[in-house]
């Protein structure tokens, strides 16, 4: 991979989203995070964080599950099912503790979950794996596409 591409990747400032339809909650979360190197937005329910999805390009998203017009479980499935979105990786955030929640946020593709209230060590924590992996992945697939260029450059074999 060409270095200017490599060293592009890493000054880019992760991107994270807090999807919540209560204040306090998304304000709790963004004081939570505020150490981290990122930058925070926030959407207010499920239709507005599919809309930030397009303009953020988030590369973690705090999702809480019970919210307006798309529950967290509807928005996480349409992000998982889409190629473009289906690597940001979704932390969801819930006051739902029944194992058939937790069951029904695994399928519908969630990479992780933490019950309210939120420990601040634990969410830190998870989002600064769940970004290191987001990275890894990314980087991952810059290195297959490169390959690939690399061998569409190559003479045909002779056999």
């Amino acid at each position: 991979m060409p270095p200017t591409e490599a060293s592009a990747a890493k000054s880019e400032t992760s991107r994270i989203l807090i999807a919540d339809d209560n204040e306090p909650n998304r304000e709790l979360l963004e004081v939570y995070l505020a150490d981290l190197d990122c930058q925070i937005d926030t959407a207010i329910d499920g239709e507005d964080t599919l809309a930030k999805v397009a303009s953020f390009r988030p590369d973690v998203i705090l999702l809480d599950i019970m919210m307006p017009k798309l529950s967290g479980f509807e928005v996480c499935q349409q992000l998982k099912a889409e190629p473009a979105t289906r690597g940001i990786m979704i932390l969801m955030v819930t006051a739902l503790g029944e194992l058939g929640d937790i069951e029904r946020a695994v399928e519908a593709g969630t990479d992780d979950f933490l019950s309210k209230p939120v420990n601040k060590v634990e969410l830190v924590k998870r989002v600064e794996n769940m970004l290191k992996l987001r990275h890894v992945s990314d980087e991952l697939e810059r290195l297959r596409s490169y390959i690939s260029t690399m061998d569409d450059d190559l003479p045909p074999r002779q056999g």
